[in-house]
């Protein structure tokens, strides 16, 4: 595929992993689920499809050396620095255009640099559908077979097969209530939206000019786009286009994959014992408990006892404790930290 390019998008701040992940270290650079970080495992798993020198790793200006430090096989001009958070249409534009002028004929994998897959040989084989789906200049998602009720992501309804393992979306479904989560879960014809995309590179910067124009028109040019970066809208690609192009062809797909959301994600993708407890990064003794998980230091033994269903993180200068299910509420914390000027420890 010698014009095959992936776009990573590694610009998150990562919040909903605080403690552990912090705004000089989100969440794209912990080794959960992993010896290595989520970001140099979504580089590994693309690797037998396209080599590092057709990578381009769209971030923040801020995170520019931690990204060049992480994927040194990257060549440092493949990393763009956002100078402020625009949502991802504005760095996938940004990447496109970066990429077509340099392969007109280029075919774009747009990947989130956070996310967990367990079936990799899958996944490749998926991929490898979606980028020969998007030769004709259509745009492409790939669909994920869901597993549960998820009220937390949005969905995607299949339309009519177009070729092997290749469907029409009727329609995008933004995130359900839990009723039309199983209603969709039953029926069979729903998947989940994984925010990864395939197009050919001319056909997302036209796709981008059509719906919009003001991305579009600052993509002409490298000085344009720095010059009118902060007055660009602030959209994802989803919205700003996929939902809104004709034609859009899903593959759907069964790989294993986590977006790797919360803390609740590192528990259920971790190494649990005979009560569903996982401990990593220390000495964890936990007696009597199920269902907890425990992230600390080495060499420092965290003691648990009688308590289920528990999120236990400790760091250097922070600890988190709170139920499991209360996962996505660590932003919370984020926020009252920030309320009482205490950003420092973000």
């Amino acid at each position: 595929m010698d014009h095959a390019w992936a776009i990573v998008l590694a610009g998150g701040s990562g919040t909903r992993f605080w403690p552990l992940s912090r705004r000089a270290r989100p969440k794209q650079f912990l080794p959960l689920a992993g010896s290595s970080s989520l970001l140099a495992r979504t580089l590994e798993r693309m690797a037998p499809l396209i080599p590092p020198e057709r990578v381009i790793v769209v971030t923040s200006a801020a995170l520019l050396g931690a990204s060049r430090a992480e994927l040194p096989a990257v060549p440092a001009e493949n990393f763009l620095g956002e100078p402020s958070a625009r949502n991802t249409a504005a760095a996938v534009g940004w990447a496109a255009a970066t990429v077509h002028r340099r392969d007109p004929d280029a075919r774009l994998v747009v990947l989130a640099a956070d996310q967990h897959i367990t079936d990799p040989d899958g996944y490749l084989a998926v991929c490898g559908r979606a980028l020969e789906a998007c030769d004709a200049g259509t745009l492409v998602t790939v669909g994920i077979t869901p597993t549960r009720p998820e009220t937390g992501y949005g969905w995607l309804e299949l339309g009519a097969e177009r070729g092997r393992g290749v469907f029409e979306v009727a329609r995008f479904v933004e995130k359900p209530d839990r009723a039309r989560a199983e209603a969709f879960l039953a029926g069979g014809r729903h998947l989940w939206n994984g925010g990864q995309f395939f197009f050919r590179a001319d056909a997302i910067l036209d796709a981008i000019r059509q719906h919009l124009p003001v991305l579009g028109a600052a993509l002409a040019s490298d000085a344009q786009l720095a010059d009118r970066w902060n007055a660009l809208p602030s959209i994802s690609i989803d919205h700003g286009v996929m939902e809104r192009a004709a034609g859009v062809l899903t593959v759907p797909g069964a790989f294993g994959w986590s977006d790797v959301g919360s803390w609740t994600s590192a528990w259920e993708l971790g190494d649990h014992d005979e009560f569903g407890n996982v401990s990593e990064g220390s000495d964890a003794v936990l007696v009597d408990c199920r269902g907890t998980y425990v992230h600390g230091r080495p060499g420092k033994t965290i003691a648990v006892i009688g308590l289920d269903d528990l999120v236990i993180v400790d760091t250097e200068d922070a600890l988190l404790v709170m139920p499991r299910d209360r996962a996505q509420d660590v932003r919370a914390i984020t926020a009252e930290l920030e309320r009482r000027g205490l950003g420092s420890r973000l």
